[in-house]
């Protein structure tokens, strides 16, 4: 699942990487330096590839690829006003395209681009670039925030309904109409996310305290999770895993928590069969009668799973992804490096570092000697994890000599049919469902 960090508008420059983000399945990194970007391929623990690196366009501080094609997206300080998009592995610019103001942030899937200006959005058939649709007039979004389903069938979209409260707006990217608005937070948004269906979006409020998870459309509230009591923290990543099981949540504080979304109580339980059982119903009967701040605060569940940074205060972005046939998390910092930590699935408690990479370029004997020092797993965790599997990659097709698309297509479909692109609750998408009734908005070109 695509992941991005926050507070990447034109600026200075954090730490030695300007910019950093996964792609929409978790399978590569990209990141942006004063020279340029990178892509990396996430397919093993002890070996972090290097896909490709660009030196052709300075300063980049928004680097965005799709899935795992050639197609990557790149904005730079020097022209934070345009959106260049190459297929790297012919080395050639696609296209590109001018706003009327800053680029603050971009999101992909294979149907739809979007490109996020602080007063509007604008909405792209990926396919051939033609405009869809601009939204106008939005409350001001000085960071960018917005999400992106990856799901073709649906391609909801969110962003910030207010910039004191936090409301978030739900719009439909295929029948380009909102949906509805949620009332999510008291407080204005620092993250909101898309699960890989489109089904559930989670967000959290500028005090970081609680994370909430919503249906869609309906926007119902399903799940709420409190990240912790003591301090405020600025979040600074929100992802899904791709399975919809877990949810995690990265801070400027060295803990980065992971949340399992557990099946939903029945609406009519069975009666408990043990004294505890019993003890805890009357528990949870007594919360009815409390002040609502405690009796909300008493329900909320806890952390799954955390996982323990060496460092704090700096901009960060984690992800959940399956390596070599485990589950992992992963944290890229803003000092170049990435971190990779085993998650159990089934009990959880803390993740145990076992990669640290750098980004930057090969990593120091100190860097190596620390890594073959972190504790193992316990034998009967750490027995089962796979072979790295080896893989080549191979030029994508259909471009003619200059790099130019055939056919008069943009961006060829191929591209964007490089294997499914997720699962939801029921292991399958539904069948995509047409809009009806809706009328093609007002778009400006810039």
């Amino acid at each position: 699942m695509e992941a991005e960090a926050v507070d990447a508008p034109p600026g200075g420059v954090e730490g030695t990487l300007s910019c950093f983000s996964f792609n929409q399945d978790c399978t590569s990194l990209a990141i942006g330096t004063k020279a340029g970007y990178k892509l990396f391929s996430l397919s093993s623990v002890e070996h972090l590839d290097q896909v490709h690196e660009s030196n052709e366009i300075p300063d980049v501080y928004i680097v965005e690829r799709l899935f795992s094609s050639s197609l990557v997206v790149v904005v730079s300080r020097t022209k934070p006003r345009q959106m260049n998009v190459y297929h790297f592995k012919k080395g050639t610019e696609i296209c590109n395209y001018s706003y009327s103001s800053n680029i603050l942030s971009i999101r992909l899937n294979r149907v739809k681009l979007l490109v996020c200006l602080e007063e509007s959005i604008y909405i792209h058939n990926i396919k051939d670039m033609k405009l869809l649709k601009t939204l106008l007039d939005i409350p001001p979004n000085p960071t960018g925030l917005c999400a992106l389903a990856i799901n073709p069938s649906n391609s909801y979209l969110a962003y910030p309904g207010s910039q004191t409260t936090g409301e978030i707006v739900l719009y439909h990217g295929n029948c380009l109409k909102t949906v509805c608005t949620i009332a999510a937070h008291e407080g204005s948004l620092a993250a909101i996310t898309f699960n890989p269906s489109g089904f559930k979006l989670a967000s959290a409020s500028e005090k970081g305290t609680v994370i909430r998870v919503f249906s869609v459309p309906d926007g119902q509230k399903l799940y709420e999770f409190r990240r912790g009591m003591k301090r405020y923290v600025t979040i600074s990543s929100l992802v899904f895993s791709m399975d919809s099981k877990f949810l995690c949540a990265s801070s400027n504080t060295e803990t980065v928590h992971i949340f399992k979304l557990e099946q939903l109580a029945n609406s009519h339980p069975e009666e408990p069969s043990t004294w505890s059982g019993y003890m805890g119903k009357m528990f949870m009967a007594a919360t009815n009668y409390l002040p609502a701040q405690v009796s909300d605060m008493m329900n909320q569940d806890r952390a799954f799973a955390t996982g323990r940074l060496n460092f704090s205060g700096q901009k960060n972005i984690c992800t959940l992804s399956t390596i070599q046939k485990l589950p992992r998390l992963l944290v890229a910092s803003s000092d170049g490096h990435l971190y990779i930590y085993n998650l159990d699935p089934q009990d959880g408690g803390d993740c145990v570092l076992i990669k640290t990479h750098s980004l930057l370029g090969s990593g120091t004997a100190e860097e190596s000697k620390e890594n073959d020092l972190r504790p193992s797993l316990p034998q009967s965790y750490a027995a089962t994890v796979a072979r790295p599997s080896s893989s080549s990659a191979s030029t994508v097709p259909g471009y003619s000599e200059d790099g130019g698309a055939l056919r008069g297509e943009v961006i060829p479909e191929h591209e964007f049919a490089t294997g499914p692109v997720c699962l939801d609750d029921e292991n399958e998408f539904p069948p995509i469902i047409l809009c009806r009734g809706s009328q093609k908005g007002k778009t400006k070109q810039s």
